[in-house]
Formats: C-alpha cells, sequence, structure tokens
C-alpha cells in the first residue's frame, strides 16, 4: 500500500517513496502467499491482525503493511496512522519499532533502521513535528541508496535545519539546498 502522499519536497524523495512502497507491498505478497491469505480476504485481514499483534515476530516492511490494511475503531485511519491523541493509533504506531530490522547487504550497520524510522514519519508525516519530518525526507534518499549519515552529520542537519524559517521547512528540497539556505548564519 505504501504511501498515499501525493506530494514530495523533491523528485529524490518521490522515487524513495515510490521504491520502499514497492517494498512493503512485495513483503507483504510474500507473507500472504506463505500464510494462503489472498489479497482482499477476511484471511488477509486476519493475519494483518496477527502481524499487528506480534510486530516483534515480523519484518518491518510486513509490519508496516499489515497497519495499513487495518483500520482504527476511533478514528477510522489505518491503525497507527491516525492524529497524535488516537490512543489505538499511537499504540500501534509504537509497537511498529518493535518489528525486526536486518540490514540490507553493502549497507552500514543501522542503516535499515534509518531507512525504517525515515519511512515512517515520510509517510506519517502528520503525526510528528515539521522539523523532524523535513530532517527525516531529506535524508531519505540517501539511507535508501545504503548512506548513513555519521552521528555528527546528522547532528550538524538538524541544527541546521533548526535555523530554517517555517516556510524554509516546509519548501527545502535537498540536503544540499539545506546547506546553502543555512551558510548565512555560518558566514
Amino acid at each position: 500500500m505504501g504511501s498515499t502522499r501525493r506530494r514530495w519536497r523533491s523528485r529524490e524523495l518521490a522515487e524513495a517513496m515510490e521504491l520502499i512502497g514497492a517494498e512493503v507491498d512485495r513483503a507483504w505478497s510474500r507473507v500472504c502467499a506463505v500464510w494462503g491469505a489472498e489479497p482482499g480476504s477476511s484471511e488477509e485481514q486476519d493475519l494483518a491482525r496477527l502481524v499487528a499483534e506480534g510486530p516483534d515476530q515480523f519484518e518491518w516492511r510486513v509490519v508496516d503493511a499489515a497497519l495499513d490494511r487495518l483500520t482504527c475503531e476511533d478514528c477510522g485511519e489505518s491503525l497507527g496512522s491516525g492524529e497524535r491523541g488516537c490512543a489505538p493509533c499511537d499504540l500501534a504506531d509504537g509497537f511498529r519499532y518493535a518489528a525486526r530490522e536486518v540490514d540490507r547487504p553493502g549497507v552500514p550497520p543501522g542503516n535499515e533502521h534509518a531507512v525504517r524510522v525515515a519511512w515512517s514519519v515520510a509517510s506519517r508525516p502528520h503525526r510528528v513535528q515539521p522539523r523532524a519530518v523535513c530532517g527525516m525526507e531529506l535524508g531519505l534518499p540517501l539511507l535508501h541508496t545504503g548512506g548513513l549519515p555519521t552521528r555528527e552529520q546528522a547532528h550538524g542537519y538538524r541544527h541546521m535545519i533548526d535555523q530554517l524559517t517555517g516556510a524554509e521547512v516546509e519548501r527545502v528540497a535537498s540536503l544540499e539546498e539545506l546547506e546553502a539556505l543555512t551558510a548565512r548564519y555560518r558566514d
């Protein structure tokens, strides 16, 4: 299923979101095939509930796909995707992070966690502060291609984002643009 967001801050982010969304869908299709659950069937809904109730037993892409297929009884959004303050969504969103993370071959340790967090935030930006959304969206294309900023680089990006105006937070489209925008504070 992936994200339903229509406008992205950059072409690179849109491509990364599309690719990760396809990975999430493929992971779900594989699990459905193993469990014999046809898309759209009651068996698929049962499987989604099983995954949501035991996220630590499944890979994070499978958990995200399962949550997307469940509807919150309180707010009517995909489970874990409702506004902050919706108790079932807050709980499911927190449990989302109990899922398994296995780094892909050839990426630095921790890359998969970074991809997962950035994907989750970019997919549900209304659940997170705008500056955090900005950072995750700017970093996701790099993360998805196997990059991983050092701790110092990540702190530097956060410091730069904190210097932006609200309008700049919404429109900055790349890490390079972020550096250019904040150069005025370094000169």
